[in-house]
């Protein structure tokens, strides 16, 4: 069964086949029901303006179930899972020493554990998280910092590695709205890949905080049949430490940079073949409006045509002002 990627501007402009689930970016009330698992993030396109649709997509005609576990939305192809959950922080009661980011974090976290083990699916091969105002401090910690506690606590309690085989992900801010986890998982385990220019987001020291990220730099993984790569959200780090700082032309650079580099380690890794920056399909998320132009033309030069969703969001570190993440089907 093959899986693939789509960006479409409307149902009615849907290419033929079953979406197993996917994601409307774009500022704007959210949207009508679509009939699957959909991960609404409601920041502005930064190119074009209009929301768009992207769903990950099956043949037509493939079996397909759908539940709702836990307040995760899911849809399931034959060994292909993907879901959604929302959790509002304002509606978790927080256990003793913990934040409600940390709280809300930990119980997204839980739950799509227990979805994966009652489905028989025990892999996360990627994540896609988004939070309102994540660089911001409560509780005397920045906000990103405790949801990676909270992250982390439940990849622990549900008795998951969280060093080495970890699945690709991104961390984003928005402007408002709840703690939101997007994921596709399977039933074989990712190949991580790490890049040699970095510090193993899992192994930062403390400085960042109580508790390391926990994601691969990349990940393959292996639908039968297919070979899908993921690049998790890239930025200006060389080592631990942001570089660049406050030159957004040089950290664009220095992003693909990085990109580059995890690209020859999961070449090295590939059954089907190596993989050049041009392969990929790309978000790019960009602090400051202003300096999208800037962004392009860096990206421009360097991925040629290769698509590229520029979206308005706050990065990691508030040093960071820009992320890109990618991936390639085949």
């Amino acid at each position: 069964m093959s899986l693939s990627l789509l960006t479409f501007r409307s149902l009615s402009s849907l290419p033929a086949g079953s979406v197993l689930g996917g994601f409307r970016v774009g500022a704007g009330a959210p949207p009508e029901p679509v009939g699957w698992p959909l991960q609404n993030l409601s920041t502005p396109v930064l190119h074009g303006g209009d929301p768009l649709l992207e769903g990950w997509v099956v043949p037509e005609g493939a079996p397909m179930q759908a539940g709702e576990h836990e307040g995760v939305a899911w849809r399931r192809s034959g060994d292909l899972l993907f879901g959604v959950v929302d959790v509002q922080e304002a509606g978790v009661t927080p256990e003793p020493g913990r934040s409600a980011l940390q709280q809300a974090a930990f119980e997204v976290y839980a739950r799509i554990f227990r979805l994966l083990d009652a489905q028989g699916l025990p892999h996360l091969w990627r994540l896609w998280n988004y939070m309102a105002d994540i660089n911001g401090e409560a509780d005397g910690l920045e906000r990103y910092r405790q949801f990676n506690m909270g992250r982390g606590d439940a990849f622990e309690a549900g008795a998951r590695s969280v060093v080495g085989r970890v699945p690709a992900a991104c961390a984003l801010g928005v402007a408002s709205g709840p703690l939101t986890v997007a994921f596709l998982a399977g039933p074989t385990p990712i190949v991580p890949v790490e890049n040699p220019r970095q510090v193993s987001a899992f192994l930062y020291p403390d400085r960042y905080g109580p508790r390391s990220p926990t994601f691969s730099r990349a990940a393959l993984v292996h639908p039968p049949g297919q070979e899908i790569l993921f690049v998790s959200g890239t930025a200006s780090i060389v080592g631990h430490q942001t570089v660049h700082a406050g030159d957004v032309r040089a950290q664009t650079a220095e992003s693909l940079d990085n990109i580059a580099a995890v690209l020859d380690e999961a070449s090295a890794k590939s059954r089907s073949g190596p993989f050049a920056l041009g392969d990929l399909g790309y978000r790019a998320y960009v602090r400051h409006a202003a300096d999208l132009a800037t962004v392009r033309e860096v990206v421009a030069q360097r991925l040629g045509d290769a698509p590229v969703t520029y979206l308005l969001a706050d990065v990691c570190r508030s040093d960071l002002l820009v992320e890109i993440e990618g991936q390639c089907v085949r």
